[in-house]
């Protein structure tokens, strides 16, 4: 008869937050919660966390947004919370997704993509909430072609936590025997967690693998007395099997775990490769076109 394995509470051992806010194009108010080049093997493979908003946008005729630029080595992954994203790129990938929706790019060899607020929202103004975190690959998939997933609320399932403690959207990996609609290269949970009790909530998490918990809204309080607030990410040690969160009323929060991707990081801007020559290989190929363009 198998025996459950013995329950081992993960540690958390830093809190990350960046009161910080600066401008990506003229429609994303952003602060970067965590980034790789500054905590390097601690989040991965998750390589750095934008938290755009909330902000109140006023109505306008204008394309609000970012235009064309270049990724290649990794995926973005935008979680809208409110209002709405218009996405095209280089590979025909595109789409527009509005609150609860997910998008899912796989830049890998390389694409160009612009953003944009979705004309909707931009001619009727309103709240603007919204993530982006970008995932490593590992260096046998760098190259491999570009991808995009259009996942939308209506496909991402929901398990409701015991007493009524809330509910955990699953965007990828499993949670409780439930699997999430995003395909990834390396094993990854990503839970859009909305809490709304005091009792304790137990969450089982593979040991070994990096643990974040990221808080949009309201705090949590974990170890029993340590305190995750609002546009915080608490880390934890790879060692465990659980985490204990014992109090978060009213709060949304992302949590993210993965197999660590244990290889070399070179990165510049927009390009995440393992060497520097790789780096200097990707913008000679965006110069020279190589990454496609937009069709308009």
């Amino acid at each position: 008869m198998l025996q459950e394995p013995e329950v081992s509470v993960k540690r958390l051992f830093h809190i990350q937050k960046n009161v910080n806010q600066h401008w990506v194009g003229d429609g994303f108010p952003v602060r970067t919660l965590f980034s790789y080049s500054v905590l390097e093997s601690a989040t991965s493979p998750f390589l750095l966390f934008d938290y755009a908003g909330p902000m109140e946008f006023s109505p306008t005729e204008q394309r609000r947004g970012v235009g064309e630029h270049p990724h290649r080595g990794f995926e973005t992954v935008t979680i809208v919370y409110s209002g709405e994203v218009e996405h095209r790129d280089s590979s025909g990938g595109g789409g527009k997704i509005g609150p609860g929706d997910v998008q899912w790019m796989t830049a890998a060899s390389g694409l160009v993509h612009e953003e944009f607020h979705g004309r909707d929202f931009a001619r009727h103004g309103g709240m603007l909430e919204m993530v982006q975190l970008w995932v490593n690959l590992p260096a046998k998939d760098k190259m491999s072609p570009p991808h995009y997933q259009s996942i939308l609320d209506s496909q991402i399932p929901a398990v409701s936590l015991p007493n009524g403690q809330g509910s955990v959207r699953v965007i990828a990996g499993e949670f409780d025997g439930t699997a999430g609609p995003a395909h990834t290269f390396t094993p990854i949970n990503v839970w859009d967690l909305r809490l709304t009790g005091e009792q304790l909530i137990d969450l089982a998490i593979p040991d070994g693998y990096n643990t974040l918990l990221a808080v949009l809204k309201g705090s949590v309080r974990v170890n029993g007395y340590e305190t995750i607030g609002t546009a915080e990410v608490g880390l934890f040690e790879r060692v465990g099997n659980h985490i204990r969160i014992e109090s978060a009323p009213d709060t949304t929060a992302l949590l993210l775990c993965g197999e660590p991707i244990d290889e070399p990081i070179s990165g510049s801007g927009p390009f995440v490769m393992n060497t520097a020559e790789e780096i200097r290989q990707a913008k000679i190929d965006f110069q020279n076109g190589k990454m496609g363009k937009i069709s308009h």
